[in-house]
């Protein structure tokens, strides 16, 4: 028995983008402001980890409580 290898003309759609210009949700839920504040969140996180590395007592504590109780969980609600 041969097996039937031709497709009945169905198209593939394309994955929708992660977000619509209007600023609506992807397929994940990301938004643009969600994005962007979770980046922030990781540059603040990698530069406090810096800075404890570093040998500041101040300013690092202080930006890692910004990263992590602050920006992160921004951007994971928007």
């Amino acid at each position: 028995m041969a097996r039937r290898t031709e497709k009945k003309g169905r198209r593939r759609s394309k994955a929708p983008a992660p977000e619509s210009r209007t600023g609506e949700p992807g397929p994940l839920g990301l938004t643009r402001a969600g994005l962007g504040l979770g980046a922030a969140g990781v540059l603040v996180a990698i530069l406090g980890f810096w800075l404890i590395a570093q040998g500041s007592i101040t300013a690092a504590p202080l930006l890692l409580v910004l990263a992590y109780l602050v920006l992160i969980p921004l951007a994971l609600i928007r």
